[in-house]
């Protein structure tokens, strides 16, 4: 059938300015990685976070970032992280493949992300590590989870991947925590050319190794040569914490994607401010619909990276709206985020086991509505009508 608005996995449309940029990077980047145009954009995302310079890293993908974070954690057997069980999957098997035991977090069942009080009840004297993912664009409560982090001894990874620009009380997203992870994703608001991300580091001496550890192993010698070419063009050794060696990988991003990435930093919080305006439109509109049930936050706390309901009278009638959105209007609803307990991927690796309600009644219930930033005006008023007629229809 015809599909008049799909859940398009493309976020943004480039302006020709920012294709521009593209252009003269391809032309001009000697080397086309690990160049000046990656040290520019890790400079001014730095400045974008109100961090200090040098402890944000570009990374080839959000995974990436979260693969080197899950490293730096260095567990130790028996070790464990407590991470919400809603969530994008790449948020959690770094740190089961780093040797760590997955303890799963409830969500809070109006802004959708783990609370401290979700988490606290989670940690005992193996816990190591709280991932707090930062999911559809909202910021948790971090000056709790910190709190609450601080207080306990516990390593806080924020997943910001989702969440580029939102702010709680003036502070970004991923800004908070020890460690803090983006995704410049085809889907995000921020996007470098399909894949992209980016790690922030808080610790100097763990930021001082990462670009050992994300370009393999590659350092300066530690002494003077008197021929350049000896003995050879670098060195290579194993990036070490204390006593302890990390295996390096390479995780970079090219120069022509840090380039984009650094002239679309101009224009985030445009876009953020245009999706969220949209979002609450739409909300607004539809406030008289009890079927629908979704998160408002008129404030900078969210991005609407994604535009996600709950469907009030349960599953039945979730997939009910859903196939008459796609069947009957041509619009492409989706349903995102399985409990991870749920897949068959941490249940066999025993994981299985949850006490997460709100998490299972949120997903069972929900669905995402195409929101990508270039979705046209007409396409948008078309959803909204759409949506009333369908949940008419329904009732």
């Amino acid at each position: 059938m015809d599909i008049r608005v799909n859940f398009s996995g493309r976020a943004i449309r480039y302006t020709e300015e920012e294709i521009a940029v593209v252009a003269e990077a391809m032309r001009t980047a000697d080397p086309l990685t690990q160049g000046e145009y990656m040290r520019a954009f890790e400079r001014k995302f730095a400045v974008y976070q109100g961090v200090p310079e040098g402890t944000c890293f570009t990374t080839m993908n959000g995974c990436a970032a979260l693969e080197m974070s899950a490293q730096l954690c260095r567990f130790r057997p028996g070790d464990e992280v407590v991470i919400p069980s809603h969530t994008f999957t790449a948020s959690a098997y770094p740190y089961l493949k780093k040797g760590a035991r997955l303890v799963w977090a409830d969500i809070d069942p109006v802004s959708r992300v783990v609370t401290a009080e979700s988490i606290e009840p989670l940690i005992t004297p193996r816990t190591k590590a709280v991932v707090v993912v930062h999911l559809y664009g909202y910021v948790a409560d971090m000056p709790a989870i910190m709190a609450l982090c601080e207080e306990r001894g516990l390593i806080c990874i924020e997943d910001a991947a989702q969440a580029i620009g939102a702010e709680v009380e003036g502070q970004k997203a991923g800004s908070f925590g020890h460690m803090g992870i983006f995704s410049f994703h085809s889907h995000k608001n921020l996007t470098t050319l399909g894949e992209g991300g980016m790690l922030y580091v808080k610790d100097p001496d763990l930021a001082a190794i990462i670009p050992a550890l994300r370009h393999n192993g590659h350092c300066a010698y530690s002494f003077e040569r008197a021929d350049y070419w000896k003995p050879a063009m670098g060195n290579v050794d194993v990036p070490m914490l204390g006593n302890e060696m990390l295996m390096p990988s390479n995780y970079c991003l090219g120069e022509v994607e840090c380039a984009l990435g650094a002239k679309l930093l101009d224009r985030i919080d445009d876009i953020n401010d245009e999706k969220r305006r949209r979002a609450l439109r739409f909300i607004d509109a539809l406030d008289d619909c009890s079927e629908l049930e979704f998160h408002r936050v008129d404030s900078r706390r969210h991005n609407y990276h994604l535009l996600a309901a709950r469907i009030t009278a349960g599953p039945a009638m979730r997939d009910a709206f859903m196939r008459a959105m796609y069947e009957k209007k041509g619009i492409k609803c989706v349903v995102q985020y399985i409990p991870l307990d749920r897949y068959d991927f941490y249940r066999r690796h025993g994981l299985d086991t949850a006490s997460c309600p709100h998490a299972d009644a949120f997903f069972d219930s929900m669905v995402s509505f195409p929101f990508q930033h270039w979705l046209s005006e007409d396409d948008f008023e078309y959803m909204l009508v759409s949506t009333r007629e369908v949940l008419a229809d329904l009732r």
